[in-house]
């Protein structure tokens, strides 16, 4: 029997990963921009300097989109797709639409993966906007769980802290691998 060495998911981001206006779906000042900002935290508290953030989101229609080129931003296609690194102080922002419900009575939501130094995968979690509509993952939670997937709403757009660990963790989903 032989054993590979642990790996984890960072820090390498910067080498590859990151692309000039990642964080931009939409270009600063659009009429209908909203600035989702964050930090991302660890068990103690402190903020994580090299954590990459990736966004998927439905349109402001509630429409998911299909647009190839979500690398290559042209300033008026909106491929509901970015990627954020955090800052030295933990700070991650992107300026992007409200989505809307993908569903009549679907709460809308933004789906967001992390990726972080000592992690030994990515990490998959949804800020959803503040509001009373039914959701079976929110519904299914304890109140304290489920306050740590809801945006708050600011002057400046979205607030929505990720908690790698410890008091008030981001409630973290898991996907089932599909075989290959």
């Amino acid at each position: 029997m032989s054993f590979a060495p642990g790996q984890t998911v960072g820090p390498f981001f910067h080498l590859g990963l990151p692309f000039d206006g990642g964080n931009l779906l939409v270009p600063a000042g659009h009429p209908e921009g909203v600035r989702l900002h964050g930090r991302v935290l660890d068990g103690a508290g402190d903020p994580v300097p090299d954590a990459l953030i990736e966004l998927w989101q439905a349109d402001a229609n509630g429409r998911v989109p299909r647009a190839t080129g979500s690398i290559h931003r042209d300033g008026y296609t909106f491929t509901g797709w970015g990627r954020a690194q955090t800052d030295g102080a933990g700070h991650y922002w992107f300026s992007t639409l409200i989505p809307g419900a993908t569903a009549v009575g679907k709460r809308p939501f933004f789906a967001l993966t992390v990726f972080a130094r000592g992690l030994t995968d990515r990490l998959f979690t949804r800020a959803y906007l503040p509001g009373d509509e039914p959701d079976a993952l929110l519904d299914g939670l304890e109140p304290a769980a489920r306050a740590t997937l809801i945006t708050t709403r600011e002057e400046r757009g979205l607030l929505f802290d990720i908690h790698l660990q410890g008091e008030g963790e981001t409630v973290f989903l898991s996907y089932p691998r599909q075989a290959r």
